[in-house]
């Protein structure tokens, strides 16, 4: 048998024992991190009102518990059920699976959980029979590229339980103002976006977002930048970042 001291150095108990700590340290900052948060960027304005296109955002994985769809590396391989699980709550800011093609991600609010009846009513949601409380708020103006101005109404939605945000309603009369009442099924979620108008959601193509298909929830904005300047112009970067975005907590 071999002596320690016989052993080739990269062989003997100190240098084990320095592959084992230098394999810890990287599992826990380099694969811990994953399953914690992931960044996301908005691509898309079904969530005006709360996040802009060009947003970074941090998600908590942990929030929720994880699922096959949460867990670093996704692969199409199932398993049952979430590993400590926490409910969803009305009003959170959600980023799941798409139900029909679970490989593209989206991003909503949850307006219903478990057993909450939905309706849409004249532009107004209903949830168990009773309409939310709007307040009109400031509207939203912007400048389209030609130079032009784009107004849109914004109101301040109070949700049952006290959760307050932002949504904006760009026509008087939508296409998704007037639904069916939905009765949400156990184990599933109703999500919205907050730009009502420009939102594919539960009230369409969503239908009902299985828990299962729940990634994690929506933290803060790390970044921002307003598209104004491509990748490769960092010249133009100072003037393209939404300083005031950065660090901004999502509620």
């Amino acid at each position: 048998m071999t002596s320690e001291a016989e052993k080739p150095w990269w062989r003997n108990a100190y240098a084990v024992e320095t592959y084992k700590t230098i394999g810890i340290v990287f599992f826990f900052f380099m694969f811990m991190p994953t399953l914690l948060f992931q960044p996301f960027r908005i691509p898309s304005s079904s969530m005006e009102g709360t996040l802009e296109i060009g947003d970074y955002l941090f998600v908590s994985k942990f929030t929720y518990g994880y699922s096959q769809y949460s867990v670093p590396f996704f692969t199409p391989v199932a398993f049952a059920g979430r590993v400590m699980d926490r409910p969803a709550e009305r009003g959170d800011v959600v980023v799941f699976r798409f139900p029909p093609d679970p490989t593209q991600d989206y991003i909503k609010r949850v307006v219903g959980v478990a057993g909450d009846r939905i309706q849409m009513i004249g532009g107004v949601l209903h949830i168990n029979g009773e309409p939310v409380k709007l307040e009109r708020i400031e509207d939203r103006v912007t400048t389209r590229d030609d130079g032009s101005e784009n107004t849109v109404a914004r109101f301040m939605e109070t949700l049952p339980g006290g959760v307050k945000h932002v949504i904006l309603k760009a026509q008087e009369y939508g296409a998704l103002d007037e639904t069916k009442e939905f009765k949400v099924p156990p184990g599933h979620y109703f999500m919205m976006g907050d730009n009502r108008d420009n939102s594919n959601d539960s009230r369409a193509d969503v239908g009902f977002v299985p828990e299962q298909n729940l990634v994690g929830r929506a933290e803060v904005v790390f970044f921002s930048h307003d598209g104004s300047a491509e990748f490769w112009e960092l010249w133009q970067w100072p003037f393209a970042i939404r300083y005031s975005r950065l660090l901004t907590f999502i509620g």
